[in-house]
């Protein structure tokens, strides 16, 4: 096989898979939007805007998966045409992980608060 047989099927196969490249302007928007997905979250438990704690950790977990979902489109360029749709079952994959992390964590630590920290020790009770 000569050097320019060779190169051109590599050439060929390199873009078989339909990979998407991205811009500066996609990266910068990934950016911004990655920025702005921790920002708000932050400034909610800082400031105590909503009223309940349960409603701002249910809050907090839309915004920590959605950008997840915004880190794996805007740098890792996964959509659904790229890999024959591979890339949207891993996408899929990810969010089903994710949904089962952040819930078992939540309810790992509210058993954990109920059964370590009793009222009656904290106020000084006996």
């Amino acid at each position: 096989m000569s050097t320019d047989t060779h190169a051109a099927g590599a050439h060929d196969h390199h873009h078989e898979g339909g990979h998407s490249h991205s811009t500066f302007s996609g990266y910068m928007l990934g950016f911004v939007l990655s920025v702005v997905l921790t920002a708000i979250p932050f400034w909610l438990v800082m400031s105590g805007a909503l009223p309940s704690k349960q409603i701002t950790a249910l809050v907090i977990m839309a915004f920590a998966i959605v950008q997840i979902v915004v880190h794996m489109v805007y740098f890792l360029h996964m959509n659904t045409t790229s890999e024959n749709g591979w890339t949207m079952m891993a996408l899929i994959f990810t969010i089903v992980m994710v949904v089962i992390a952040l819930s078992g964590s939540l309810w790992v630590m509210s058993h954990l608060n109920s059964n370590m920290m009793p009222m009656h020790q904290m106020s000084g009770k006996k």
